[in-house]
């Protein structure tokens, strides 16, 4: 309830999550050269910092928060522009991150720190090696086709869930506007010019983004979706539950499970959950319109998606 929920409890339900996500061990363990997570991982670490605080979500509220924040990551890092573009979208984030503790000097400087770190082993990154990264997030999300009213209604979203590619706008930074070909002889001397039209309305971007601790970035993939207030819903496509049902976990063991478990535990052994304190009863979001509507969509989500938490010990 909005009566219950003033701003010095946001502020510290924020200024909570922001601590245990950039908390110095936890920033660590991400930085090692390491695989991709599973997804059963991810969920678990989100998870756990979506309830750093006592701020609370029940199952359906928890799915629909993942399915949104896993959506519109896709939609950024499919609509980059050109492969090094995800580590602007990235220090979007990071800058939204910054505004909101802005009065709050030491969960600053954590952030900091780490912009600094994605400076020092992300800027001298090859364009071939960017585009490995963008593949390798891209074939992690995949199978995920969940509609978002935000992108169906904004026409970048299909009703089947798949994200509608522009083709007109800025071209990538340090490319040119097609419809032009060139021809040259043995010697590199251009001898023919030929121009083409393009179905597109190409323009050449004014200036690169920046890649500083601070700075205009330029793009604005990343940045706050809701700028314009509107309520957002996430619904599954149909496609998605048939995808569901044919991603159910392998029945075999898995040799690298152990391991996996060990490095989740690694990962979490930094994050805490806090428990309310004293006569605290903490909040409970609710990301539905009421809470008919969060048991119904708990009760309707296929099977194959509900999530189960693993809770690990860190210090056994």
């Amino acid at each position: 309830r909005v009566d219950e929920w003033t701003d010095g409890d946001r502020k510290r339900v924020m200024n909570d999550i922001i601590t245990t996500m950039f908390n110095k061990k936890f920033m660590e363990e991400l930085f090692k050269p390491q695989e991709l997570y599973s997804k059963k991982a991810l969920r678990t670490v989100y998870d756990r910092l979506a309830h750093a605080s006592i701020m609370r979500l029940n199952q359906a509220s928890m799915d629909k928060l993942y399915d949104l924040m896993t959506m519109a990551f896709k939609y950024q890092v499919l609509l980059c522009p050109r492969p090094k573009d995800i580590l602007l979208v990235t220090f979007n984030h990071l800058d939204a991150i910054k505004d909101f503790v802005h009065d709050a000097p030491g969960i600053l400087n954590q952030v900091d720190e780490t912009v600094r770190q994605l400076i020092e082993t992300y800027s001298s990154l090859s364009a071939g090696e960017f585009q490995l990264i963008r593949q390798t997030l891209l074939i992690f999300f995949q199978d995920m086709h969940i509609r978002v009213s935000i992108f169906l209604k904004d026409k970048v979203q299909n009703s089947n869930g798949r994200f509608v590619l522009p083709i007109s706008g800025p071209v990538p930074w340090g490319t040119e506007v097609p419809g032009l070909i060139r021809m040259f002889n043995h010697n590199g001397d251009e001898v023919k010019r030929i121009e083409f039209t393009t179905e597109g309305n190409y323009v050449t971007p004014q200036r690169e983004g920046s890649f500083d601790l601070y700075g205009d970035r330029v793009l604005k993939l990343g940045t706050n979706m809701y700028s314009v207030s509107r309520p957002v819903e996430t619904h599954m496509s149909g496609s998605s539950k048939n995808l569901a049902s044919h991603a159910k976990e392998n029945r075999t063991p898995n040799p690298l499970a152990k391991e996996e478990l060990n490095f989740l535990a690694r990962l979490l052994g930094g994050m805490d959950i806090k428990k309310p304190a004293g006569s605290e009863t903490g909040f409970r979001l609710n990301l539905f319109t009421n809470d008919e509507e969060e048991e119904h969509a708990a009760l309707t989500r296929p099977e194959e998606l509900s999530y189960k938490v693993v809770d690990i010990e860190a210090t056994q």
